[in-house]
């Protein structure tokens, strides 16, 4: 049951996050027409770095509900089997994509860090905590890519493949399971 837990945390954070984003945001509005002296100067950037490390982590909870770009028109005409087999190179492929995000945003914190980069605004936030939004993304992501991986390579089950399928909640609408009879 480790998935529960990660995806409890993921989607914690992601909520967290937004809350976040929006308080900073209300606050803000509020401040400038209220009391326009207190109003907070960094407070768009503040949401700018809330969003996007909510948008990153959120990009994890895509792979896990297939919610990321696929050929679903295509998956859907073609058998089980083949689809394992296209879910497998697709899966192979976004790992590579996301080695390579993570090398190429971790090297954009590197150098943050080493130049000691800050924010233009009264905040002068690190920018390598900004930019870490990257490597952290891909390296989620990539870990739902492996577990999808063992999933197709290990412990397939034809029966099982969801992408022929339209899952009862599409079906309906998004308002819930169908009225039994009609299917």
């Amino acid at each position: 049951m480790r998935e529960a837990w990660w995806d409890k945390a993921e989607r914690f954070l992601i909520g967290l996050l937004g809350i976040l984003a929006m308080l900073v945001g209300v606050v803000q509005v509020a401040g400038r027409y209220i009391a326009p002296r207190y109003a907070i100067s960094w407070a768009e950037e503040v949401i700018v770095y809330l969003i996007v490390w909510g948008i990153m982590l959120a990009a994890s909870q895509l792979v896990r509900t297939d919610g990321h770009v696929r050929p679903d028109l295509v998956l859907r005409a073609v058998p089980a089997r083949v689809q394992r087999w296209m879910e497998v190179l697709n899966c192979v492929a976004a790992l590579v994509f996301c080695a390579a995000l993570t090398w190429y945003g971790w090297s954009i914190v590197a150098t943050s860090w080493q130049l000691d980069e800050r924010s233009s605004s009264d905040l002068q936030f690190p920018m390598w905590l900004y930019s870490a939004a990257i490597p952290t993304g891909a390296l989620l992501m990539s870990g739902r890519y492996l577990a999808r991986l063992y999933r197709y390579l290990v412990a397939f089950n034809a029966e099982t493949m969801t992408v022929g399928h339209i899952p009862e909640h599409e079906r309906a609408g998004g308002l819930g399971p169908l009225p039994p009879g009609a299917d």
